[in-house]
């Protein structure tokens, strides 16, 4: 399997990918998954991103952020962008999307949807201050997180392993990204957007997915997820660790 482990492993030569040396990046995730799906090889160096890097910076200089993926000493910004990159520069690997212009779009319509919804939902429900406010701010996600469940997986009446079909594809990467975060959301604001109960296929795609052999070696430890996210809840809150010292530990 592709990839690099630590600080500046891998032997990439010519693929290198900068992240964060806090592993909790969604984001950052996705590239790595679909570097492995696709069986390439890569640099993997972990980035202070409170001190950050001259490569960083001269590779990414409008957001300062990772993930930047360096081909040949090009840089690519942005997962989504580094991942439609990826289907373009190897065209022999296992594509993410399928051929057909039509078929792509749906997939990247979900995508974006997700990344619009998700993630903003997620920060909200930890900033909320009452039990009432997290279900709120939960409602979007748990929405979409439904239609996927009945338009997507369940589409035509026939279940399918993955959003594309028997492989896991585009959507599953990006959505899947955020498994370990949505463990989080439960463990640290006891709001479970995926419910067996409420989203079956859902619940079992996620299952097949988190078990890839491309997944499991580059999946967030939850732990170091539920860390971060404690950072992001308000003063006071209870159960919160108000030493950041102590946060800052658990999750680098």
């Amino acid at each position: 399997m592709a990839g690099g482990g630590g600080d500046e492993e891998g032997c990439g030569g010519e693929l290198t990918l900068l992240a964060a040396r806090r592993q909790v990046s969604p984001f950052v995730m996705r590239v790595r998954v679909a570097l492995n799906l696709k069986g390439l090889r890569y640099a993997y160096v972990l980035e202070d991103l409170s001190a950050k890097s001259a490569l960083l910076l001269a590779s990414n200089p409008v957001h300062k952020a990772v993930p930047v993926l360096l081909h040949a000493g090009r840089p690519v910004c942005e997962s989504a962008f580094i991942l439609h990159y990826l289907d373009d520069a190897f065209p022999g690997t296992p594509s993410l999307l399928p051929a057909d212009p039509y078929a792509r779009a749906a997939p990247r319509l979900w995508a974006a949807r997700v990344d619009g919804t998700i993630h903003p939902a997620w920060t909200r429900v930890l900033r909320a201050a009452s039990a009432d406010e997290r279900a709120a701010a939960a409602a979007p996600a748990a929405e979409l997180l439904d239609r996927l469940e009945r338009d997507v997986l369940g589409d035509g009446g026939e279940e399918r392993r993955f959003f594309g079909g028997g492989a896991i594809g585009y959507l599953d990467v990006v959505l899947g990204s955020f498994l370990s975060w949505l463990e989080a959301l439960r463990a640290v604001a006891g709001v479970a957007l995926l419910d067996a109960a409420r989203t079956p296929r859902l619940a079992a795609w996620a299952e097949r997915f988190a078990g890839s052999e491309a997944v499991r070696p580059v999946a967030p430890e939850v732990g170091w997820v539920v860390a971060y996210a404690d950072m992001l809840r308000p003063a006071g809150t209870v159960g919160r660790r108000e030493s950041h010292q102590q946060v800052k530990r658990e999750a680098e």
